[in-house]
């Protein structure tokens, strides 16, 4: 497909329209005009350019891209570094941040429900941008077993704030950096918040509210996202797809 017609066909599948965003989503970086080989990953690092290159991709799709609002203008260091490696590759670099935090299938908190088992997953509607979902576990488990269990899924060690014997079954969620959503979480009334980050007034703010706050790792509560989006274009347009997971232990 091209260049053209994949750019416009992730604006509409994501509806990168309706957000507020800190940095722009679709193309950030034009390279070649036909796309048959896509790479994907969770941030746009010189590691993951430099893989994509290898594999001979036309196409880096990312969650967390280029041109973040407060950053310096100017194309100098790590940056001129990142882009010149796109354009003397004639690789293309799209990235979707909080379109692919909240699409209803595709998205991080949708995907992260689903590694988890956890049921009737739902975003909240008319609160920060639909990025907050609630939902259950089958059964109550003690929070540290379900410390245990995020381990094991995330392949991360999650931070719990709370007491590790106390039954949790109630959840609400938020992937990567929604620590300061707790309040939120809080009046939701369930029994813990999973996020991906943690503050000092985090601990605070987890005590103070009575609810179990669980840390689980930006970058591990961000993984599925875009993988699931990469595969869903190689199904639909017979598109090679790799996905390539640069180790972040945040």
């Amino acid at each position: 497909m091209t260049r053209i017609e994949l750019s416009q066909y992730l604006a509409d599948l994501l509806q990168i329209s309706m957000y507020k965003d800190y940095a722009p989503n679709g193309l950030q970086v034009e390279g070649c005009a036909e796309i048959s080989t896509i790479v994907t990953g969770v941030t746009a690092c010189q590691a993951l350019i430099e893989q994509a290159v290898v594999l001979n991709a036309d196409a880096i799709l990312v969650h967390h891209g280029f041109f973040w609002k407060g950053e310096p203008d100017v194309i100098t260091g790590m940056k001129q570094k990142r882009i010149k490696s796109l354009l003397n590759n004639d690789i293309n670099l799209f990235g979707y941040h909080l379109p692919l935090d909240a699409h209803p299938i595709l998205g991080n908190n949708a995907q992260l429900a689903g590694k988890l088992g956890i049921k009737d997953a739902k975003a909240l509607k008319g609160v920060a941008q639909g990025l907050i979902w609630q939902g259950r576990l089958d059964h109550p488990m003690s929070a540290n077993d379900f410390s245990t269990k995020l381990n094991q899924v995330l392949e991360r060690a999650p931070l719990h704030i709370g007491k590790d014997n106390d039954e949790i079954q109630t959840l609400a969620w938020c992937t990567g950096g929604a620590q300061d959503y707790i309040d939120i979480a809080a009046d939701l009334d369930v029994d813990a918040f999973i996020s991906g980050e943690v503050s000092e007034r985090t601990y605070h703010s987890a005590v103070e509210l009575g609810i179990h706050y669980f840390a689980a790792g930006h970058h591990a509560t961000e993984r599925y996202g875009i993988q699931a989006l990469g595969a869903h274009l190689a199904n639909e347009f017979n598109l090679v797809h790799h996905f390539v997971d640069i180790h972040n232990p945040v």
